[in-house]
């Protein structure tokens, strides 16, 4: 029994140590760059290396600025790939990087990164905070939340890579440099300020290598952060639009999009529309969505054969011969050759070529109708014959 045992151990070390030292699955250069050509400024070949992080803050900024950041990347693809690889090249220059410095060096790119992601992050903040009363209610109070949105743009790039830190040291710096703004009445020098002094902390205080191999997370747990984070970016974009956001009606005066949303929700066209969509509800709960469907595509008028009708002056329930008889009449009557005045000649050629395709449009239906017909009645003759 022992010996089995220590068998079993044996066999569960070795597949334990196999899945430890197993690479991940292996990137490829050629597929980054597609995707960094054809989708670089929202950051997909990022998420193909599973750099989250950095996918999301080249959505948020465009590229890294309007594809600043993205031209840059044309030489670094190669060394994302091989450390996505945990490639034996790109770890052999790692550990030499952490023998030769105990803490990651001074980097000009990513410092700035830090200072304009926080600046982008702070001043989204700053815009979604209503700017009047809304619902009788003053919310400047949240410009308080400013700071910690500056913090978190910092700490994001700073987390980029093999370089990490905590954010705690960013909020600190941040919400203990805010408080210029009671001396420089400018938010945007504020938002600068605070973005400066939070970086600045940061990288002298905070970061320190990643000396263990990124986390390989699940594609469920990744789609998760990553929708939740831009969620909430978009969200303050909402916010921007909606509470401080204006448009100009016809007479030329701006009218805020909240209040413009709040009366076209009371307007007789959303009631109209509120109505038939319940309406529609009600029926499909007795009838089946179905149904509803198939009246969709009628009123929708797809194939044109309604519409067609209306062309040529008749009903829904005309026969080919009627069709075809006053598709011939008025080819008589409305040809351009029969119009003599030359202002009206273009009006006849338009009216002519409509009356030409709704005659082309019912003919091709009719025939169809009258194939599937023939075709069920071919079925049901044969079947009759089988049962007899």
């Amino acid at each position: 029994m022992v010996k089995n045992n220590n068998k079993t151990m044996a066999k569960n070390g070795k597949v334990m140590n196999s899945e430890v030292n197993a690479l991940p699955p292996q990137k490829s250069v050629f597929i980054a760059y597609v995707l960094w050509l054809f989708g670089g400024v929202f950051g997909l070949h990022h998420l193909y290396l599973h750099r989250d992080r950095h996918a999301f803050l080249w959505w948020c900024s465009l590229g890294g600025y309007f594809g600043i950041g993205w031209l840059g990347e044309i030489f670094t693809i190669p060394s994302y790939v091989r450390d996505a690889n945990e490639d034996p090249r790109f770890i052999e220059e790692f550990i030499k990087k952490l023998q030769s410095h105990k803490r990651p060096p001074y980097s000009g790119k990513r410092f700035l990164f830090m200072i304009m992601i926080g600046y982008l992050f702070g001043q989204l903040a700053n815009m979604a905070i209503p700017n009047d009363l809304y619902m009788a209610m003053d919310f400047s109070f949240l410009h308080w939340l400013i700071p910690f949105f500056v913090a978190l743009g910092v700490w994001t790039v700073g987390n980029i890579g093999r370089e990490r830190g905590v954010l705690w040291h960013c909020l600190l710096a941040a919400f203990a440099a805010y408080p210029i703004r009671y001396f420089i009445y400018d938010e945007t020098y504020t938002i600068l300020i605070t973005s400066l002094a939070a970086a600045l902390v940061f990288d002298h205080a905070s970061k320190e290598w990643l000396r263990t191999p990124p986390k390989r997370r699940g594609i469920c747990e990744r789609f998760f952060k990553f929708s939740t984070a831009m969620f909430i970016y978009f969200s303050l974009w909402g916010c921007f639009f909606y509470f401080n956001g204006t448009i100009t009606d016809e007479n030329g005066n701006e009218v805020p999009i909240h209040e413009a949303f709040q009366n076209f929700l009371a307007s007789a066209w959303w009631t109209d529309i509120k109505q038939a969509l319940k309406d529609m509800y009600t029926y499909a709960q007795h009838h089946g969505w179905y149904e509803i469907w198939k009246e969709l595509l009628e009123s929708m008028d797809v194939d044109g054969e309604r519409n067609a009708y209306k062309v040529l002056g008749l009903s829904a329930t005309a026969s080919q011969t009627e069709i075809t008889a006053t598709y011939r009449k008025l080819c008589k009557t409305i040809h351009p050759d029969t119009v003599k005045d030359e202002s009206q000649r273009a009006t006849a050629q338009q009216r002519f070529i409509e009356v030409q395709q709704a005659y082309e449009i019912l003919s091709k239906i009719k025939s169809a109708r009258i194939r599937k017909n023939k075709k069920v009645v071919n079925d049901d003759n044969e079947s009759d014959t089988i049962v007899l």
